[in-house]
């Protein structure tokens, strides 16, 4: 995944871009760059590392006044991350610069045909095959769109392309198949980028693309055509978040910032779900009552941290409506011959939308006659619009890599979706459906009070700060969370992190156990199954075996208090919604852990926001 801003209009481009790309640093790091058109050039500057390298290169070396030009963040995928491989890049006669989102996939073919031709390549990267042949066209006379057009015809792969014309100072011209892409709609002047971020300082009015189309951007106005040229019509929506929602509003880091919104998120997310008389009401459904009675089975399938919010949606979707669910890895699900038909339902869930893996195994479930129901927190993204029906998570931006608001928003999401799915099945009656809905409207509180106890889970990162191991438990819908919690501490602090399912631990794991290691355990709410006590064995068998027990255990349960090194009380809720506030101290203890070992904790090092490559 990476960056793009494109700008034409009145202002001055450099500081568009710029800005631009500092709201998009979180897709792509590796690398930063800039193009401008000025009096029949294209001016370009471009660093290694991170978006400070490209500023102090520009204010050492100043780039001409311009009101048109791109930037790019580079996520690496070919060729190191360094200044030769980083965008923009040139065509051999540096007239046309463009910048790359995506893989393409044939192109060590073009690369062949172009040094057979006898062009010289400067860099690694499959991007810079796409400037040669795009320049090759416009030096042959075409349009920088027509020549675009061409150029599209002969790739293969995901990308979206952005380009300027040394001899075109009133257009910027985009490509978009598979990866993401938007369009911000200004007065005299006009927006590209990856997402509305890019632009939402500037104007709140964007245009969604669609998949395999092109579109230029001049002062004037935007004009949008397919593949093969014919003009199309894009849907236009107004952003419903404004910029300060994505400044820090005076916390060190996004991430921490974002985890101190979740009480509003999920409070956000809850709004507008239910009718007047009381029902369940999804605005974006679109599936009919009929088609959802016909499910006789769920698949759901994600990615990462998404994964593990539909792993909580299985207990919460086959207790309310008593259907089988089955949740997958998005990047494995089409490559397994899945048997599906028009009674399978498959839920997506994607924060930003453009997850490549999903987005495949969508389009091959429905090429099954599957129905396909996107959660999903980015409007006009392509997962929901290739989608049946979606569920908006109203997370707002989430700026931080380590996704902390967007789970717990995906989370609700899922839990309205199962009592969506009892509604019209009639597996649950409508006063269980609103007991339940009472519980979830009190979450915003409960995950309110966990964030207000943040300094003692401050205190205990402090403590351990020189662990390299640390062993997460739990069972039932809080073994998800310790898959979440050990994932975060991967993400963040790059340290061994596992979570396991506590039963698991005399099958194996409890081999990992020794003197002094930290084992968090998300302990159920007592009175059901049996769980809290089972819970507590295990907790025992890692205490005895020299383990230091971190146990997060809701209020007025001290039974476990001779078990635990350290306890965290989390309020008293029904064991399927646990995870929404058992999660939050596990963020808080990332964060912190990874800000006292001096680590990037928005920008871990390798990853990407979002992964729009397979």
């Amino acid at each position: 995944m990476c960056g793009i801003v494109g700008y034409v209009g009145d202002k001055q481009a450099e500081a568009v871009v710029i800005e631009g790309l500092r709201r998009l640093e979180y897709r792509g790091y590796d690398s930063a760059g800039i193009a401008l058109v000025d009096g029949g050039t294209v001016a370009t500057e471009k660093r290694a590392g991170k978006l400070a390298n490209l500023e102090k290169a520009i204010a050492d070396r100043p780039l001409p006044s311009s009101t048109i030009g791109i930037g790019h963040t580079r996520w690496a995928t070919h060729g190191a991350p360094n200044d030769v491989n980083a965008h923009p890049h040139t065509g051999g006669q540096g007239r046309v610069a463009l910048v790359h989102n995506g893989i393409i996939e044939n192109f060590a073919e073009l690369r062949t045909e172009l040094q057979a031709a006898g062009a010289t390549m400067q860099s690694e990267t499959d991007t810079e095959i796409a400037a040669q042949l795009l320049e090759i066209d416009v030096l042959a006379g075409h349009d920088l769109t027509d020549a675009m057009l061409r150029l599209v015809a002969r790739l293969e792969g995901a990308f979206t392309l952005v380009a300027v014309d040394a001899d075109d100072p009133d257009r910027v011209v985009a490509a978009r198949r598979n990866s993401p892409l938007v369009v911000g709609i200004g007065e005299g002047e006009n927006f590209l980028g990856s997402d509305v971020a890019a632009f939402i300082e500037h104007t709140r009015e964007a245009m969604e693309l669609g998949q395999d189309q092109v579109v230029t951007i001049t002062r004037a106005g935007v004009s949008v055509v397919d593949f093969d040229g014919t003009p199309v019509d894009c849907r236009r929506y107004h952003v419903d978040w404004d910029l300060s929602a994505a400044e820090k509003d005076g916390h060190d880091w996004f991430m921490r910032k974002e985890i101190f919104e979740q009480p509003r998120a999920v409070a956000d997310s809850l709004l507008g779900r239910r009718t007047p008389e009381g029902h369940l009401h999804l605005d974006e459904m679109r599936l009919s009552d009929q088609e959802l009675r016909d499910v006789d089975k769920v698949i759901i399938i994600a990615c990462g941290t998404s994964f593990y919010a539909g792993m909580v949606a299985k207990y919460a979707i086959e207790h309310w409506t008593r259907v089988p669910v089955e949740v997958e890895l998005a990047s494995e699900f089409r490559y397994r011959d899945p048997i599906l038909d028009y009674s399978t339902l498959v839920v997506a869930i994607s924060q930003s939308g453009e997850t490549a893996d999903t987005l495949q195994a969508i389009r091959h479930a429905r090429t099954q006659r599957s129905k396909v129901l996107a959660i999903c927190n980015t409007n006009g993204s392509t997962i929901p619009r290739e989608s049946d029906a979606v569920i908006y998570t109203h997370a707002g931006p989430e700026i931080g890599v380590a996704s902390t608001k967007g789970f717990l928003t995906q989370l609700v999401a899922c839990y309205l979706l199962a009592l969506y799915l009892a509604q019209v099945k009639g597996t649950r009656y409508g006063d269980e459906i609103d007991e339940v809905m009472h519980q979830l409207e009190a979450m915003p509180d409960h995950i309110q009070r966990v964030l207000d106890d943040a300094a003692s889970i401050y205190d205990m990162a402090e403590a351990h700060v020189d662990t390299r191991s640390v062993l997460f438990l739990g069972r039932h819908a809080g073994y998800p969370v310790a898959l979440e919690g050990a994932l975060k501490l991967k993400e963040l602090a790059y340290i061994h992190a596992e979570g396991f399912a506590a039963g698991e631990l005399k099958h194996g794991p409890i081999a990992l156990v020794e003197s002094g290691l930290p084992v968090l355990c998300v302990v159920p709410p007592a009175g059901r199954d049996q769980l809290r006590d089972k819970m507590v064995s295990g907790i025992q068998e890692v205490r005895a075996r020299g383990a230091r027990t971190i146990c997060l255990v809701e209020d007025g349960d001290d039974h476990i208090t001779p078990y635990a090194d350290e306890i965290v009380r989390l309020p008293r809720v029904p064991v399927l919604l646990q995870p929404l506030v058992a999660v939050v101290p596990l963020q808080l203890f990332a964060c912190q852990l990874a800000t006292l070992m001096g680590h990037d904790v928005d920008q871990p090092r390798n990853l990407a926001k979002s992964v729009t490559v397979e």
